[in-house]
């Protein structure tokens, strides 16, 4: 591949923080970009030098070793050079604010920043003290861009379409931003969204998301080209939303016969990590169905994509 893309989309902000700052148009942009570099990534040679002098600074504030992973391979496979900011040995874990260490990090000059935070939010607030762009990596349960992004792709290349696809997303509703970030683009995109969760998952409010809600899978899955699975995020709740892990794979767990409720064709997701037996059963998530390690190959060609084009409105002196 030439070292210039082919696509010369550019888009209209200065930084990524969420599905709900874009267009479709912005969208398409920047899946198309995508589909170049997953034959990028195919090839020997995987290196490009559109990031060369740049400087990437991943800060995240809760561990995450695949988005974390994945963003380092992007900014690395564009010239990048790549720094992982460990925040459990840094200072903010001896008192220091957002704020405080956005500012410190804004003094290296770095030109992109990848930020995780547990704070909804506060991913904002650090775009806003930096001169740099910055890319949401996932804020409390707010929103998870990119990763709404590479599943859009997915979808996209195995059903060549997203428009007028129905979509159950399943699981933990309520404490996921990667359900929020889906809901937005899968809504933008023209599919028919449905929410399939037991009532203590489901967010308050969740009639005004624009979606179908399903209390039990069997009605959830009817008629589905798309079954997205969501961890159970238990280092979220406070309190008890589900009687046993058994139970909830009993009801909510995806497995064979649950699969059949949707259509013969259908395709199976998931964000990771899973747990398999609690969300998913081993079966399916290693069956002929499943698009999750394939997510896997397409978060790194999105996060490319991101890098990219939020490097197109970098000042270059």
């Amino acid at each position: 591949m030439n070292q210039t893309a082919k696509t010369s989309f550019v888009l209209s902000q200065r930084h990524l923080l969420g599905i709900e700052n874009l267009t479709p148009q912005d969208v398409i942009g920047l899946l198309d970009l995508a589909e170049e570099f997953v034959e990028l990534n195919r090839q020997i040679d995987k290196k490009r030098t559109t990031l060369r002098g740049r400087t990437l600074i991943n800060l995240f504030f809760e561990a995450s070793t695949r988005t974390q992973s994945s963003f380092e391979l992007a900014g690395k496979r564009l010239g990048a050079d790549v720094m992982n900011m460990s925040v459990a040995s840094s200072s903010v874990k001896k008192g220091e604010t957002v704020v405080d260490t956005a500012m410190t990090l804004n003094a290296m000059h770095p030109d992109l920043l990848v930020v995780r935070h547990h704070a909804s939010g506060a991913v904002d607030l650090l775009s806003q003290k930096v001169d740099c762009a910055v890319v949401n990596a996932g804020d409390g349960a707010h929103e998870h861009p990119t990763q709404a992004l590479l599943d859009a792709l997915t979808i996209r290349r195995n059903k060549k379409r997203i428009e007028g696809l129905t979509v159950a997303i399943c699981g933990d509703i309520l404490h996921s931003r990667v359900a929020r970030s889906n809901i937005i683009l899968l809504n933008m995109m023209g599919a028919r969204v449905r929410l399939v969760a037991p009532t203590t998952l489901l967010p308050p409010g969740v009639d005004r998301y624009g979606v179908e809600v399903a209390r039990d899978m069997r009605e959830g899955l009817a008629g589905a080209d798309i079954v997205m699975m969501l961890r159970l995020q238990r280092e979220r709740m406070n309190g008890s939303f589900i009687p046993s892990t058994q139970e909830y794979f009993h009801f909510y767990g995806l497995d064979q016969a649950k699969l059949r409720y949707a259509k013969p064709d259908a395709l199976v997701m998931h964000p990771g990590p899973m747990n398999r037996g609690v969300e998913i059963d081993s079966a399916v998530a290693d069956g002929a169905q499943s698009l999750i390690r394939q997510q896997v190959e397409m978060g790194v060609a999105v996060r490319m994509a991101v890098l990219e084009v939020l490097s197109r409105n970098l000042p270059n002196a």
